[in-house]
């Protein structure tokens, strides 16, 4: 296989008639990592992808792959390949016509060509199939053929759009080992987009979330999950309470704030401006349910919904000004000490557990 390239974004925007899709964005993303571009639908994910591509026009900025400003050149010219959503196979063609079809309009010979496709199959354990036709396969296994014939051209940079949407809950999980097995036997980069946090964290080196044209962070799944950058971050996450409130105070690494809805909070962070606005950010799993708070460290709720998860148990409360208070409990940690809706719980937590968000938009 080639050499993996490092992509580098450099102040790309699109922008389609009034609206813009893709906002000043800058990006490096190392050669040879799994990339997922994450956000909710219309954040910019699949314009940028697509940018990368070639697919679509770059309206400001420049995109490089390794050492080549590719801005302007078409996309077969790139040394990307791109896998579609919809996987795209033609439907009157084997296989392995299917797989080298793009060696046959860079004029390769037949034979040459049909044997590369064959080894392309191998490497998807398809061979067996090579003589059919995609309608005769599942999703799984188109999914497969058409990233074989991504990869037969022997790219520097795979492109995914959404590609595991089609498939069912337990064939995701399956192709999702399959691609990080695939990328990390081919060594080369790969940029995903996806929607879905669990797919995000499961394959990504690198996860670049994204909201209303912007990166808000781009970071290692830890990060992106441990210490979110802004308060969309963590909420997309779903694995933080977001607080928002007004700054009254700071001293000693820590910022005393009023929520909106009158109760009284601290968090781990920079001194701030008296007034200012705040988000913070709390784990849900880091709550402690039945211990008195610290001051501003915590809060009596009533408990709203409790969720029997398995292994563990969520229960939303609500107190202190804040409508939508997430706790996630060890299914044995409720279980000995049971809570019931309408119960009045304290709610605690530690210093370092309550961070202070950065805003990226006013």
């Amino acid at each position: 296989m080639s050499k993996a390239a490092e992509i580098d974004i450099v102040s790309v925007s699109k922008v389609y008639g009034t609206t813009t899709a893709v906002e000043d964005i800058s990006l490096k993303i190392p050669a040879g990592t799994y990339c997922c571009l994450l956000g909710p639908s219309g954040c910019g994910k699949t314009s940028t992808l697509r940018m990368i591509a070639g697919h679509e026009s770059i309206s400001s900025g420049d995109v490089r792959l390794g050492n080549t400003v590719v801005t302007d050149l078409p996309p077969a010219k790139r040394g990307t390949a791109m896998m579609f959503q919809s996987y795209a196979l033609f439907p009157h063609l084997d296989l392995i016509d299917n797989v080298a079809f793009s060696l046959k309009m860079k004029g390769v010979d037949k034979g040459e060509r049909r044997a590369k496709a064959l080894d392309m199959l191998k490497l998807m354990q398809m061979e067996a199939y090579a003589t059919r036709r995609p309608a005769q396969l599942s999703g799984g296994q188109q999914q497969r053929v058409a990233l074989a014939r991504a990869l037969i051209t022997d790219p520097e940079a795979l492109l995914l759009d959404e590609p595991l949407s089609a498939l069912d809950p337990f064939l995701k999980i399956r192709m999702r080992a399959e691609l990080k097995k695939l990328q990390t036997s081919l060594g080369i980069t790969f940029v995903h987009v996806t929607h879905s946090q669990e797919e995000a964290m499961a394959l990504a080196d690198l996860i670049v979330v994204m909201n209303d044209g912007r990166i808000e962070q781009a970071a290692p799944p830890r990060d992106v999950f441990e210490r979110p950058a802004t308060a969309f971050v963590a909420r997309f996450m779903g694995d933080h309470n977001v607080i928002s409130g007004r700054v009254t105070g700071s001293q000693d690494g820590m910022v005393t704030f009023g929520v909106n809805g009158g109760g009284s909070l601290a968090a781990s962070g920079a001194p701030q401006e008296a007034g200012a606005p705040i988000d913070i950010a709390i784990r849900t799993d880091h709550v402690r349910i039945g211990d008195a708070p610290s001051p501003g460290l915590g809060f009596t709720g009533i408990v709203a919904n409790i969720e029997y998860r398995g292994a563990t148990v969520k229960l939303s409360v609500t107190g202190a000004g804040i409508d939508d208070f997430t706790v996630i409990v060890d299914d044995s940690d409720f279980f000995a000490k049971p809570v019931a809706i309408g119960d009045a719980v304290p709610l605690a937590w530690d210093p370092q557990d309550a961070i202070v968000l950065g805003r990226l938009h006013s």
